[in-house]
């Protein structure tokens, strides 16, 4: 059996501020906020949280109902893609920010920046159900997925800066046959990008003087 399928679209704004942040000009996030005042010089350590990552919300039941019985993909299946890409997000996270440098702790520490990352609204075009034996299914990508980066002091817990990035997984511009093992493949290379993005963004932050309350660098 051969399918043609396609990605959920999503866009919105993101706001001005978030949670006593302001919202400033990123180059690596499409969205990225800061906590005026904030001397991230003063961090020399990373403390890394348990990633979190969550299907849209809409994404197991519009794509069961948009298959044939044999090629749905069960709630224990869903659960298994999950901790797969938790597993990604984790290594990849861990291994860019020691291969750049930093000291990766597990304790709080005056110099310990805490980093909370989740990876939300994933939808997988073709997730290649168990059972569905020599069944091909066509795509022009593997999917999208949403980074949300929260870095925090570690002893206060306070947060100081957050981002936000949406991307388009495996996107060839044309059919592209999609299987478990490719999809696996195209968003590992999509942790990989938001890894090392987020690793230069705190170069960028621990180099850059705190912003004041107009958004400033001064």
């Amino acid at each position: 059996m051969l399918s043609v399928l396609g990605a959920q679209p999503a866009a919105s704004r993101e706001p001005d501020t978030y949670e006593g942040l302001l919202k400033v000009d990123s180059s690596s996030f499409d969205a990225a906020y800061l906590l005026p005042g904030t001397d991230f010089a003063a961090y020399r350590r990373v403390m890394l949280d348990q990633p979190e990552v969550a299907f849209h919300r809409s994404w197991l039941r519009e794509y069961n109902d948009s298959v044939s019985l044999g090629d749905r993909i069960s709630d224990e299946e869903a659960l298994e893609i999950l901790s797969e890409m938790q597993t990604g997000v984790q290594e990849t996270f861990r291994k860019a920010y020691a291969d750049a440098g930093y000291e990766v702790v597990t304790t709080p520490g005056p110099d310990v920046m805490r980093l909370r990352t989740q990876v939300v609204n994933i939808w997988v075009v073709a997730p290649d159900s168990m059972s569905a034996g020599s069944n091909r299914t066509y795509a022009r990508e593997a999917g999208q997925a949403t980074l949300v980066v929260e870095v925090r002091d570690s002893m206060s817990g306070a947060l100081l800066a957050r981002g936000l990035d949406k991307r388009t997984v495996g996107d060839t511009g044309h059919l592209t046959r999609r299987s478990r093992v490719s999809n696996r493949s195209d968003f590992q290379q999509v942790f990989a990008r938001w890894a090392k993005a987020s690793v230069v963004a705190l170069g960028v932050l621990r180099a850059m003087k705190p912003i004041d309350d107009e958004g400033q660098s001064r």
